[in-house]
């Protein structure tokens, strides 16, 4: 899916259409060749994934009985359930569109953060969840910069190892780049209470068209989410998953 965004981004950065979100990922794949087929294989592929990672966050590794041990354990379960929410939602949205349903992610954004401004203490909750979005960024650079990704892969130490590394830096910070740039949107709307301004990654890549170089940074991202979606087939190979 990463790669079939980066493909639209790459499209759009070219002066064509089309909508750079998953939603608009889905659309375009339903619309291939045996497209409904790929659709079903994804949502089979994502549940899957989700169900590997709330198995994984019960049996979280490195058990300690000290309380920052404890914590900090806690805190990768929390966070391996919040990736298993998203892989379900995913795959469940990838089995709709196989069964004929239009999607419309930046749609369905909007109409989300409308109902949140208009309920006591929404535009603070809607500030919040842009916050958490724009950190969530920042960590995606900073493992990228950092090249922390590697400590959940075991990649060879020359060779074609040093060229998927590489795949990882550029997909992780153009990630990064395009959350960031969600979360301070978000923020945005919550502070002028206009949920247009609000929206998925379809809507941060489109506030990117707008600026001085716009379509070279849009371009740029889609290279970088076309990288993010090849380092994903490789760890997938080289991923960690025996004890430490």
């Amino acid at each position: 899916m990463h790669v079939v965004i980066g493909v639209i981004a790459l499209v759009v950065a070219f002066g064509g259409d089309g909508e750079t979100d998953q939603g608009g990922a889905l659309m375009a794949i339903a619309g291939a060749p045996l497209g409904f087929i790929v659709l079903w294989f994804i949502a089979v592929t994502l549940s899957a994934l989700a169900i590997w990672q709330v198995l994984d966050g019960i049996l979280e590794r490195k058990p300690s009985d000290d309380t920052p041990g404890q914590v900090k354990k806690w805190g990768q379960r929390v966070g391996k359930w919040g990736q298993a929410a998203i892989f379900f939602a995913l795959g469940l949205i990838a089995a709709s569109v196989a069964l004929g349903a239009q999607v419309n992610a930046e749609k369905a954004a909007e109409d989300a953060s409308r109902g949140l401004l208009v309920i006591p203490g929404g535009p603070i909750v809607l500030a919040l969840i842009g916050l958490g979005i724009g950190i969530g960024g920042v960590i995606f650079i900073v493992m990228g910069i950092r090249r922390s990704f590697r400590t959940n892969v075991t990649l060879p130490h020359e060779g074609a190892g040093r060229s998927i590394s590489g795949l990882g830096v550029a997909g992780f910070v153009a990630k990064g780049i395009a959350l960031v740039i969600l979360g301070i949107l978000l923020v945005i709307a919550s502070a002028r209470s206009d949920a247009d301004t609000a929206g998925g990654l379809d809507g941060a890549l489109g506030a990117l068209l707008g600026l001085p170089y716009g379509p070279l940074l849009v371009g740029m991202i889609g290279v970088g989410f076309i990288a993010h979606g090849l380092f994903c087939l490789f760890r997938a190979r080289y991923a960690q998953l025996e004890p430490a």
